[in-house]
């Protein structure tokens, strides 16, 4: 049985249902598993934790900032422990970039740091028209027309490959 860290990032909610996916994999394997919103990962003793693992969403191309600082304040110890890191991005709804290798913003992102996370993953995201405001609704339409994707504004579709986050869940459990 091990500790685990789940530290998130997310702006529609989809991340923090792929973590509480995670967590509820993990803890029927009898790890026990703290789901932390990045905000509040500071206040955490990481130190009190077997393994970290941290997911962020992409909006409008980028991941959080937030995110990139806290890897940097935190790169040394997160080495020194099993950790895996996965991003949520509408790009990895299309097969020939729903894979760590493939997906342009999970290269970016890898780019972008200096750390290099263990275990790596990539899922697609959802889009859910209803809940966005205007302004997002309008914009992210606009993106989804031009890489042929859904634009009914009413539209809510779940693109996330929930078999892939299990065998996300079984390569934590393995580390």
């Amino acid at each position: 049985m091990s500790t685990i860290l789940i530290i998130y990032s997310t702006k529609e909610g989809q991340t923090l249902n792929i973590c509480h996916t995670l967590q509820a994999f993990l803890s029927q394997r009898q790890h026990r598993v703290s789901v932390v919103p990045i905000a509040d990962a500071y206040e955490i003793d990481l130190l009190g934790f077997d393994k970290i693992v941290i997911g962020a969403s992409v909006h409008y191309g980028h991941h959080s900032p937030l995110i990139y600082k806290f890897i940097r304040h935190r790169q040394a110890l997160l080495d020194s422990k099993p950790n895996a890191f996965f991003s949520v991005n509408m790009v990895a709804r299309k097969p020939e970039k729903s894979s760590a290798a493939t997906n342009p913003y999970l290269q970016k992102f890898l780019k972008q740091i200096s750390w290099t996370p263990k275990v790596i993953g990539v899922f697609a995201g959802k889009i859910d028209y209803p809940s966005y405001t205007a302004f997002d609704r309008t914009l992210i339409r606009l993106i989804m027309w031009l890489n042929n994707g859904p634009t009914d504004p009413t539209a809510v579709v779940e693109y996330t490959d929930w078999r892939q986050v299990a065998l996300f869940a079984e390569r934590i459990d393995d580390m």
